[in-house]
């Protein structure tokens, strides 16, 4: 699968678009701020390294990162229907969906992956990505949080666990915070479980849109469609990021 530069465009549009509407001042012009500094790389950049993963490709972690969005406003409904006591903000939900993987954009300085070179990888393994040996190591949410602290972005005791726990227990370094038995050691807000599932289904998702075509109809996902002349024309014109003009031009 992959995305034109005009869905890449609408997506990064969106995105800030959930910033505008939920995320209040200081910390909205901040985040803003943060973002546009970083629009290129951060538009363009993948959800994960491999195929077999989901969003291996430009501009998919930023179609990821919506659709973390909007499902997690939709299981914060779903929560609240069965009568849940509210013991998170919908400000803080969006925030944590927003910046939940944001330590895969490497450090503002190095990028986290670069496109592989290796074709026999990509090839055999669906390995599109590569790890950028310049960067030190560091697990997604702890830079993902870093990141935020240097910009002078503080994520609430809520942002913090959401975004350090969303991978849940597929990281084992997260069982001492959510396999204690005991009440008085869980979790005190539900938001880690909503974030958490909220990017278990888009994950989900992404993949179904990829492969159940090449698993059960033997056919490959459809590509994007090819941009008219008129409309790549006037796409251009809108566009800022020189990456992006680049790309919405060899289509």
């Amino acid at each position: 699968m992959n995305l034109s530069a005009e869905q890449i465009q609408s997506n990064w549009e969106k995105m800030l678009g959930y910033i505008n509407t939920y995320i209040s001042d200081p910390r909205r012009e901040k985040l803003i701020e943060f973002y546009k500094k970083h629009e290129e790389e951060i538009m363009l950049m993948p959800a994960s390294h491999k195929k077999a993963y989901h969003n291996a490709f430009p501009g998919g972690y930023v179609d990821h990162v919506n659709r973390v969005i909007e499902a997690a406003l939709e299981f914060n409904k779903t929560w609240l229907m069965f009568g849940v006591e509210e013991n998170y903000t919908v400000e803080e939900l969006v925030f944590s969906a927003l910046n939940h993987d944001l330590g895969k954009m490497g450090d503002g300085k190095e990028y986290a992956h670069k496109p592989s070179q290796d074709e026999w990888r990509k090839k055999n393994l669906g390995e599109m990505y590569e790890f950028n040996k310049k960067l030190s190591f560091m697990s997604v949410p702890e830079r993902s949080i870093k990141l935020l602290v240097d910009a002078g972005i503080t994520p609430t005791e809520n942002e913090w666990l959401a975004i350090r726990l969303h991978d849940g227990l597929y990281d084992p370094a997260n069982e001492p915070y959510l396999k204690s038995w005991m009440p008085e050691l869980k979790p005190r807000t539900s938001l880690i479980y909503i974030i958490h599932q909220a990017d278990l289904m888009a994950a989900r998702i992404e993949f179904e849109k990829e492969w159940m075509p090449k698993l059960y109809n033997n056919k490959e996902s459809k590509p994007a469609k090819k941009t008219n002349v008129n409309m790549k024309t006037k796409t251009l014109g809108s566009i800022k990021s020189e990456g992006l003009k680049n790309m919405l031009n060899s289509l």
